[in-house]
């Protein structure tokens, strides 16, 4: 099992709680980084978002990509997933880009494809933004030239969305793979299709163990059918690790009243009305990102291991870690799970 975690360019996870005490700044998300290499986490996830979707449009929040560069530089091991949406950039330039980063990193650059959801936001960007099941057909077209330019010279594609013409992108990724790693998400039959035919993992929003090994099966199944090699899976958590029952329970009720009309509250019912999801969700699981509270990493740490050892044996790979504060709580699940579990 890999220990990934979301890197906290928001100021936080909690949409209830204005100062979480981790600042949307570079000093922060610095610190947090090379210390996280140190305790045992082996990936971070930079979300893509030009506006702060957790505490509100007004917010400051960081840019992932010029965050991820910096990063590169700092890290020496962390595998940086940098997320990134095809409606907000230029496949053949951002293959560029990453390129770059890539090399700055040593070939620890990965992607996460987002299919965008938020219209609000594309609009006060100038983007133009279009229904749930055309954006992934653009998406398809991305991948196609951003896998292109970094594995050949003199690519071009004449498409809906995209035209390249001989496209000459030097210096390629970091040359010891064929790229880098591709990873995306989503619930949709146009998600789970796209990423089954062109990505190298799945990322899932959390949920029990039954619903993801039901979600695991299906995206096998399908990579199984096109004659592709296994991917690999990973799944969003928060993390609560207290000593007693007692101490879990207040810890939740801190952090999931979120209050109707709060800012909040509005970006919950803007992100429910563009995305396609198998399941309804509820306030409680929005107070916190990415349903992280429905993974279940929550209880003492004999309960967290256990359970995490029921992700292990239904096949997932690493885990996507939020928690509040971050780098306090990190520590905390290095020493109580992460390092108890290498010594057992």
């Amino acid at each position: 099992m890999r220990y990934g975690y979301w890197l906290p360019i928001f100021g936080g996870w909690l949409r209830n709680v204005e100062d979480e005490g981790m600042a949307p700044s570079w000093e922060y998300v610095k610190k947090l980084a090379v210390r996280s290499e140190e305790i045992g986490f082996d990936l971070a996830l930079i979300a893509e978002l030009y506006l702060n979707d957790i505490k509100g449009e007004e917010a400051p929040s960081l840019d992932a990509w010029s965050t991820a560069a910096a990063l590169a530089a700092v890290t020496q091991k962390q595998e940086l997933m940098v997320a990134v949406r095809p409606t907000f950039h230029n496949p053949a330039l951002l293959a560029k880009q990453a390129a770059n980063i890539d090399h700055i990193s040593g070939g620890r650059l990965s992607l996460n494809v987002v299919s965008s959801w938020w219209k609000d936001e594309a609009e006060k960007y100038g983007i133009s933004f279009k229904q749930h099941d055309d954006r992934y057909a653009r998406t398809a077209e991305w991948l196609k030239v951003v896998d292109n330019v970094w594995k050949q010279d003199h690519f071009s594609f004449n498409g809906s969305y995209y035209n390249v013409k001989d496209n000459v992108l030097q210096p390629k990724p970091v040359a010891n793979r064929s790229r880098p790693n591709i990873y995306a998400g989503g619930e949709s039959e146009a998600a789970k299709e796209l990423i089954s035919a062109t990505c190298d993992g799945y990322v899932m929003h959390g949920d029990s163990p039954e619903l993801i090994a039901r979600r695991i099966n299906d995206l096998r199944e399908r990579r199984d059918r096109k004659g592709l090699p296994p991917m690999k899976f990973g799944v969003a958590a928060y993390s609560i690790i207290r000593n007693s029952d007692v101490e879990v329970k207040q810890e939740l009720e801190r952090i999931t009243n979120v209050k109707e009309g709060s800012s909040g509250y509005k970006n919950y019912q803007q992100w429910l009305s563009g995305t396609q999801l198998e399941q309804q969700v509820s306030l409680q699981d929005y107070s916190v990102s990415n349903r992280g509270l429905r993974s279940g990493l929550i209880g003492t740490p004999w309960q967290v291991q256990d359970r995490i050892a029921e992700f292990e044996k239904i096949g997932v790979d690493f885990f996507l870690l939020q928690c509040s504060p971050q780098l306090e709580e990190m520590e905390r699940f290095a020493e109580e799970v992460i390092t108890t579990i290498a010594n057992a």
